[in-house]
């Protein structure tokens, strides 16, 4: 079954001008619930100084609403982002760093080397504490500055979250540069690798128009966990042009007309991103809720 992790109310607001009120996310995350979306990444643990829009995510995790059901995840960069994470009680830790040195330095000022040596006592202590550890390694499509990340460095990566407890790896297209055939190709070698029993999950960008054709290309490989974002929202503040994410009702669609059970509405999440462009002011990118 397919499996999709919604970011909109992170990676999707991120980048969005307008800072939106503490109602406002937590009715953008009920919407999604409601629609039947049942994990969510709902907030980072960064410097609010840094990411404004994240500046209340203890206050948002107090409100969501907890059932057996619904999953939350909250994305980690450190060890205090660990603290605070473990504090607001997140079900998955996405713990990541970019598989390129240049981005890396940009996004958090260090190195892939000195990132990993941070990071492996945070995925330890987090695994320590209970929680499912997601390892997502970002640029790992290319990198705007650095060019072409080689494959080894992306696997070997991988292997150094896995060895240190992490559950899953999700591999993060941040600037929107992969095509189906090199997401075929890193599919296969992660699963060649590591075999099917550690799961793979796939995060895209459309800064070329090629969202959703790289999730197929992921699905044809085995891949069954997709990041996507209400509306198509997104794009990284490091990274520069970036566009959104690929858009969740159009992911939605495309599985549905190919038959897959998916349990979600995806008449809810039109009416969510229709909701969504009044309240972020801007026109947003999904193509369904616009035929």
């Amino acid at each position: 079954m397919i499996t999709i992790c919604e970011v909109g109310p992170r990676d999707g607001i991120q980048n969005v001008k307008k800072l939106l009120l503490l109602e406002e996310k937590l009715e953008l995350i009920n919407r999604l619930i409601d629609s039947g979306i049942e994990l969510i990444e709902a907030v980072s643990f960064v410097n609010p100084k840094v990411i404004p829009q994240m500046a209340d995510t203890e206050e948002l995790m107090k409100l969501v609403p907890r059932t057996e059901t619904v999953k939350y995840a909250g994305l980690v960069l450190s060890q205090s982002g660990l603290n605070r994470a473990l504090e607001a009680n997140v079900d998955f830790l996405h713990v990541v760093l970019a598989t390129s040195d240049t981005f890396n330095q940009k996004n958090v000022k260090r190195s892939v080397k000195e990132s990993i040596t941070e990071l492996t006592p945070v995925i330890k202590g987090g695994t320590e504490s209970g929680k499912v550890v997601n390892g997502v390694l970002g640029t790992a499509f290319g990198c705007p500055f650095d060019g072409n990340i080689p494959e080894r460095k992306i696997l070997k990566t991988a292997e150094e979250f896995l060895n240190a407890g992490a559950k899953k790896i999700t591999l993060a297209d941040t600037t929107g540069l992969a095509d189906p055939g090199q997401v075929q190709s890193i599919s296969k070698a992660f699963y060649k690798q590591f075999g099917k029993e550690v799961e793979l999950g796939l995060h895209f960008h459309n800064t070329r128009g090629l969202g959703i054709a790289n999730v197929l290309a992921g699905y044809q490989e085995g891949v069954r966990q997709f990041d996507t974002s209400i509306g198509g929202l997104g794009g990284c503040p490091f990274a520069p042009k970036a566009a959104g994410n690929v858009c969740t009702e159009d992911v939605v669609n495309m599985f549905e007309q190919m038959g897959e059970e998916i349990g979600i509405n995806k008449g809810k999440l039109i009416d969510t991103s229709k909701w969504l462009e009044d309240v972020v002011g801007l026109k947003v990118d999904g193509m369904l809720m616009k035929t």
